[in-house]
């Protein structure tokens, strides 16, 4: 079409698809995600209302859930010279296989569409059938048609022109061969930097923690525990990557209101919500195999683990308190999961001290997140169960946590245990104060807002923590 714009094209109506083409994504997946979040339990109903037929089974998810259409990731180039149009006093069409629930949203919000044509309860508009319907609407190369995927291909050379939007591998030069393709809007290609964001690898700094059993057991010299231990790490990583995608594509909708979160890849629509579902899978079911070939007892520890991770994101993150527990459970099950990768008995002290210090950290991440929102001038945190009233009450159970983590390690200085690994077990007694500014660097660094990161994550970013860090180990050796 060009820039040029003529009586016919006024005339001919020009038919947008919604998935691809419109958005930077796919309605029948985002509305998916969504009834997992809201109502997790109808997903048993799924392979059910599937029985009965796609159009049946969109009519019932929609029925459940709604979609804010003014966060939804546009194409934005194709969106504007759909406004050029449309102020030209072109008639524009929304048509798609998406429930015309959400379709009409669309057109609501965006206001340029004449007329919408979506699926409903009794019959699915997609492929031949949005063909069959187009064709009885306007005839043969009564219309133009904008759409991107191969189901398209059916309804292109039927088409006055062909307007290609980010077409999938292949779309495209099969359209040339059988319609008249007038423009093409090229999609940026998703590369390795989107993928390794979207697993969060950074993320996989916080399975270190499987390495702190080997470290207080004295066993960094046996080449086999070291080995196991990496490949316990490679596991976890793998299968938190897991979690964190499925925790993303369920929180698309709050993380588009987001200043930060709206950026990730799948709420920005950079990489598609089937390219996530895939990865999910491949990527828990990597970690599970690894974790089965080192022992069965790591097996189950990976699998409890995946289990409470799933919990917390469906529900158990919406109540107050609870959740931090389970994130605190979460972190302590990585030095769980370290001692039986070595096979050595987990410590009474290890495990006191874990439980306090992770209660500690994990209260730092829910304050910080708070601080966030009070600046936003916002009271309540979405899903959560907490106000910005709460910050004072859940600062002073953090600190507290954190100094009787200080203590716990105290005692351990004095008990038996100390005496039988340790040469010189009164010099461990320079590690309390560095816990002690540790532990409040953290909480001063999370009252001035600058605690962006989950805290473990921080502190291994963190120059001042990697310094303490530093001086503990030294103060170990001195010990030995």
């Amino acid at each position: 079409m060009g820039d040029s714009f003529s009586e016919a094209d006024r005339r001919i109506p020009l038919v947008v698809d919604v998935d691809g083409t419109l958005i930077k994504g796919d309605l029948l997946l985002e509305n998916f995600y969504a009834m997992i979040r809201q109502k997790p339990l109808s997903i048993v109903r799924v392979p059910l209302w599937l029985l009965r037929g796609k159009a049946y089974l969109k009519d019932q998810m929609a029925r459940r859930v709604n979609i804010d259409a003014r966060t939804l990731p546009y194409q934005e180039e194709f969106l504007a010279y759909l406004r050029g149009e449309f102020s030209r006093g072109r008639t524009l069409v929304l048509a798609t296989a998406s429930h015309k629930k959400f379709a009409e949203n669309i057109n609501q919000f965006l206001g340029i569409f004449k007329e919408v044509l979506a699926s409903d309860e009794r019959r699915n508009i997609s492929g031949k059938s949005k063909l069959k319907l187009l064709l009885e609407r306007y005839g043969e190369k009564g219309f133009d048609y904008a759409g991107n995927s191969g189901v398209d291909l059916h309804i292109f050379p039927h088409a006055r022109e062909a307007l290609l939007v980010c077409p999938f591998p292949g779309v495209l030069p099969a359209a040339r061969k059988t319609a008249n393709v007038q423009r093409v809007f090229e999609g940026a290609t998703p590369g390795l930097s989107l993928y390794v964001k979207a697993v969060r690898v950074y993320q996989w700094l916080k399975n270190s923690l499987l390495f702190v059993p080997l470290v207080t057991s004295h066993e960094w010299n046996n080449v086999y525990s070291v080995m196991g231990v990496v490949l316990g790490f490679l596991s976890f990583g793998l299968c938190a990557s897991s979690g964190y995608i499925f925790n993303d594509l369920l929180d698309l909708d709050s993380d588009r209101n987001h200043p930060r979160k709206r950026y990730r890849p799948f709420a920005g629509g950079d990489l598609s919500l089937w390219t996530g579902s895939a990865l999910m899978v491949a990527l828990q079911l990597a970690g599970l195999i690894i974790a089965a070939a080192l022992s069965w007892k790591f097996f189950l520890l990976v699998v409890v683990y995946s289990a409470l991770s799933l919990a917390y994101t469906l529900h158990l993150k919406t109540y107050v308190l609870i959740d931090v527990l389970v994130l605190a459970g979460l972190y302590t099950m990585r030095i769980v999961a370290g001692a039986v990768l070595i096979d050595v008995p987990l410590s009474f002290w290890l495990f006191a001290f874990s439980i306090f210090i992770f209660f500690s950290l994990a209260l730092v991440k829910r304050c910080s997140e708070l601080i966030t929102l009070s600046k936003t001038d916002r009271e309540y945190a979405g899903r959560r169960d907490y106000s910005v009233s709460d910050l004072d009450h859940l600062r002073e159970m953090g600190i507290a946590s954190g100094y009787l983590a200080i203590i716990i390690f105290a005692l351990y200085i004095n008990s038996s245990d100390v005496v039988l690994r340790y040469a010189h077990p009164k010099v461990l007694w320079m590690i309390v104060p560095i816990l002690f500014y540790w532990v409040s660097r953290l909480w001063l660094k999370t009252g001035r807002g600058e605690m962006k990161d989950d805290p473990i994550i921080f502190s291994i970013k963190d120059r001042g923590s990697r310094f303490v860090a530093v001086a503990i180990l030294l103060v170990i050796i001195l010990a030995l």
